[in-house]
């Protein structure tokens, strides 16, 4: 509808144009059409008049009146058009104009929302990442459940989307890791150890320690303790990485790739990227380290790649890391970090740029943190004790779906509280269950429509001009917005979108069902109704699909 309102201004301001009542204009006049937020400013509203002045130097007003004086309606879909304000265009549609959008929606069907924005552009998203030096907490279940549905998004949009894990499995964490196993395993063997504070205190450094002193992997009389440590180190990344990829399994989410930072390392790539940006007079030396010229690409600083005793820093794999995903044919790179990685997004910019990259192939997209509440009581978390609530345990609570469209509940830059006893309930104070609680209904109209032979496909098309009721417009406007919603969700890297669209969607069927009988002694009123609700089911239903959630018959 929008596109079709859009089209009209655009054909009205090119017939006024060649009649002579607004000049011809080399710059661009675009059109632009939104849903006003006061119903009674229309339907559709557009401020072109107001935003073409400048270039047609031509009152506002003046354009407004040039342009309804031109304005066809081809398909007879406007109930009226009118001039408000300074120049505003309000546009009201007749109650019919919207039933296209139910035979629209169920005729695609899983595919309506679906385009081709994208243009089939390769995007890789890499998400989670985290160290495997522990298991999986709540703030990674938040970071899962968005990179997870931006690659869904993303694909649905007609982007080419690859999800990829960075193992990030060489550097001091895991020589810390190793050591914190080692000295565990020597507590078992009764002797008295004065654990370091930078060491790994949780219960599952211990379990893993008892499981290597059980299989006997680290001998008793030891000549070359770094080597135990190395191995210790190997032997529990292995443990938790397997950990790490059940619970994201569980939580619905896979990947293409799981890429090592140690293969990096193995492969030499991280002093190559180091030489050939010497060479090209990127890095530079200073007080005996290797210098990034960041702040030739708009960082605050410049940045060590190479420290005084040799060794590397993690921004040194970073760049080769970054550098590896372009060599592999991405065009657009997107980084799910959480909040406390801020710092990095214009270092790693910096050096995507002076690649040769422009600055919009890397996107780094930040989540905050996750509040744990229980009946709006915080949940104890302390990462330093060991006593850290972990992703599995809220989805073995809570179960995958409410986990993840609660995750995706709030903008990912905005602190989200996840109450674990709200998130069980089954009542409409529950998100989750208040979108799924409408599929699940429709789905049981549906079976009652087929008892008593109303499905619409066994008897033809029905008259949908007779859904006129208001709540049934509101109904068919809310649906037919979801294509704009994804695109938008796609664009912005925005998917809490869809969970908003979702609410507000089903928040519109419940306004239309309490008022509205959908199967009652019309027949043909009835089925125009069964045929408006189950294209409100698909566009549940397809939204659902996107977020991972779901989609139940019955609840």
């Amino acid at each position: 509808m929008k596109d079709k309102v859009k089209k009209m201004v655009e054909n009205a301001y090119a017939k006024a144009q060649v009649s002579g009542e607004l000049p011809f204009c080399q710059v661009l006049c675009e059109v632009q059409v939104e849903e006003p937020k006061a119903a009674e400013h229309g339907d559709f509203a557009s401020n072109f008049a107001l935003t073409a002045a400048r270039s047609l130097k031509k009152a506002p007003r003046a354009i407004a009146q040039a342009i309804l004086a031109h304005l066809e309606d081809p398909d007879g879909i406007l109930s009226g058009a009118e001039m408000a304000g300074p120049g505003f265009l309000n546009f009201h549609l007749k109650p019919g104009a919207w039933s296209g959008i139910v035979s629209e929606i169920l005729l695609k069907g899983a595919a309506y929302g679906r385009s081709d924005l994208g243009k089939n552009q390769k995007v890789q998203v890499e998400f989670v990442s985290a160290n495997p030096t522990g298991p999986l907490h709540v703030g990674h279940g938040r970071g899962a459940a968005l990179g997870d549905t931006l690659a869904r998004v993303l694909a649905f949009t007609g982007h080419d989307v690859s999800r990829e894990y960075y193992i990030n499995d060489s550097g001091r964490q895991i020589s810390t890791l190793g050591n914190s196993v080692y000295l565990r395993i020597q507590e078992l063997r009764g002797k008295k150890i004065d654990f370091p504070e930078d060491a790994y205190p949780g219960d599952y450094i211990r379990e893993i320690a008892a499981e290597m002193e059980r299989k006997g992997l680290v001998p008793d009389s030891v000549e070359d303790e770094a080597a135990m440590v190395l191995c210790c180190a190997r032997y529990a990344a292995g443990v938790i990485l397997a950990g790490i990829r059940s619970d994201l399994e569980g939580f619905g989410v896979t990947y293409d790739e799981w890429y090592s930072e140690q293969s990096l390392v193995d492969r030499g790539l991280v002093e190559k990227v180091i030489a050939d940006c010497k060479e090209k007079g990127l890095i530079y030396e200073a007080d005996g380290a290797l210098w990034f010229a960041t702040t030739r690409f708009g960082d605050e600083k410049d940045r060590v790649v190479m420290r005084q005793n040799g060794l590397t820093t993690y921004f040194a794999s970073d760049i080769a890391y970054h550098m590896e995903k372009y060599e592999r044919g991405f065009a657009r790179v997107l980084d799910v970090w959480g909040a406390d990685h801020h710092g990095y997004v214009a270092r790693v910019s910096a050096a995507v740029q002076a690649a040769g990259h422009p600055a919009e192939a890397f996107r780094a997209v930040l989540i905050t943190l996750v509040n744990l509440l229980r009946d709006g009581k915080p949940v104890a978390m302390g990462k330093r004790t060991g006593e850290f609530v972990t992703l599995s345990e809220v989805v073995n609570e809570v179960g995958k779906d409410a986990a993840r469209f609660i995750f995706l509940s709030r903008h990912h830059e905005s602190p989200l509280d996840f109450d674990l006893e709200l998130a069980k309930k089954k009542t409409n104070d529950n998100p989750v269950f208040y979108v799924q609680y409408v599929h699940a209904r429709i789905s049981s109209i549906s079976r009652n429509a087929a008892a008593e032979d109303l499905a619409a496909a066994e008897r033809g098309n029905p008259d949908l001009g007779l859904l006129q009721e208001p709540e049934e417009v509101a109904l068919m406007k809310k649906a037919g917005q979801f294509p704009e919603i994804t695109a938008a969700s796609a664009t912005l890297l925005e998917p809490h979108r869809i969970t908003y669209f979702l609410m507000e969607l089903a928040a519109a069927f419940h306004a239309y069902y309490n008022r509205h009988r959908v199967l009652g002694d019309d027949r043909e009123l009835s089925r125009a109704r069964l045929s408006l609700v189950l294209a409100v089911r698909q566009v549940i239903k397809n939204g659902l699909a996107l977020l991972n959630v779901t989609a139940p018959e019955s609840m």
